[in-house]
């Protein structure tokens, strides 16, 4: 039975469960599950969702930018982004690896979550805001590159959810099994090809002309 695990990945954990530099805490520490790997992957300065699979098909379905999974982010930046900030993150943000795609972003209240330890950076005469920024691709620190190109620097990245999966009731290094039957796509990804066989004419004679059916006595 395929297995779907959400996790709620804390702010510095590594999206990986083995690392050469003792000082960095892993997913090793939070998830006992065997044979499990991450579908996609989480900054290790951000938070938030983190899914991970036993199944090869489904993580690639989940990663893969083809299948356009939106991926919500809630991200605090410094400073408050005018309108037309705004929409150049909309029409998408040129980087240094291309045009990002189009993305739905808009400015939200402060969502209920909890304190990040150690908590953000904080200027008395800078204020910030929380945007909602939904993308279908996952380039490196994609969100990050996207506020700081127009201005306004993320200062705290939360991912909120992927697809038809979030956060819902859990808390920093908290973690929930999702059941075969919660899963739609991944009928899809287990579905066989169908063989399509190739219909019966009558046979062909000669110069091509089909041949009347032998009458049998």
């Amino acid at each position: 039975m395929t297995q779907l695990i959400l996790f709620n990945k804390p702010f510095q954990v590594l999206s990986q469960f083995t690392c050469s530099e003792s000082n960095k805490e892993t997913l090793a520490r939070f998830i006992k599950e065997p044979n499990v790997y991450a579908a996609g992957r989480l900054d290790y300065d951000s938070e938030g969702l983190l899914l991970l699979t036993d199944n090869g098909q489904l993580q690639h379905r989940i990663a893969h930018p083809k299948h356009k999974s939106v991926k919500t982010y809630w991200a605090q930046v410094e400073g408050t982004p005018a309108d037309d900030k705004i929409k150049q993150l909309c029409k998408g943000i040129l980087l240094k690896d291309g045009l990002t795609l189009p993305a739905q972003v808009k400015a939200i209240d402060e969502p209920h979550i909890w304190e990040r330890v150690p908590p953000i950076r904080s200027r008395a005469n800078i204020p910030t805001t929380w945007l909602e920024i939904k993308i279908h691709e996952g380039r490196n620190r994609q969100v990050r590159r996207m506020t700081a190109a127009i201005g306004h620097p993320t200062l705290r990245l939360i991912r909120a959810s992927i697809g038809k999966w979030d956060l819902s009731g859990l808390k920093p290094g908290e973690f929930k099994k999702v059941t075969i039957e919660d899963i739609e796509d991944i009928e899809e990804a287990k579905a066989q090809p169908k063989i399509k066989r190739k219909p019966s004419y009558p046979a062909k004679g000669k110069f091509g002309k089909m041949r009347p059916p032998v009458k049998r006595q």
